[in-house]
């Protein structure tokens, strides 16, 4: 695999936010709690500020419980039969490990994780990361990962 197929995720000193994917930069609010842009995306919430409403140009939108998102910009979003897990936002099928706990890998791009298991270090691209799979595996590790 070239250094190419090879992006690195990279977190803040503690260890807890995701700071950039490659050379996608990942800012946060002044509060530091809530992702606000994914490179040149603008992340809006709603008025609660708890439910991402934007990801750039992608409108996310819920079911009826206002709990789950079921679309992202025109990509559904589908979920296992006990709705808990994300199984495929697109054409981007999500792949679990053994345990079924953590994302193994989101359409073509495997994801590996640190020594304990516990943060997402590298993602390895078979053809480059594109701009869906990117806002895929975006929603996948910030917004399906935390939630568990």
């Amino acid at each position: 695999m070239s250094e190419a197929d090879v992006i690195e995720l990279e977190y803040d000193r503690v260890g807890t936010r995701l700071r950039r994917m490659g050379d996608v930069a990942i800012d946060y609010d002044k509060l530091g709690t809530r992702a606000s842009r994914l490179g040149n995306r603008n992340l809006e919430y709603d008025k609660l500020g708890t439910r991402l409403r934007l990801l750039g140009e992608f409108e996310l939108e819920y079911d009826r419980m206002g709990t789950r998102a079921i679309r992202i910009g025109l990509d559904p979003v589908e979920y296992d039969r006990m709705g808990t897990r994300v199984v495929r936002i697109g054409s981007n099928d999500v792949e679990y490990d053994r345990l079924g706990t953590r994302p193994s890998r989101i359409g073509s791009v495997a994801i590996e994780y640190d020594k304990l298991g516990t943060r997402a270090i590298l993602l390895r691209t078979g053809d480059g990361l594109s701009d869906d799979c990117l806002v895929a595996v975006f929603f996948v590790l910030m917004f399906t990962i935390d939630d568990e």
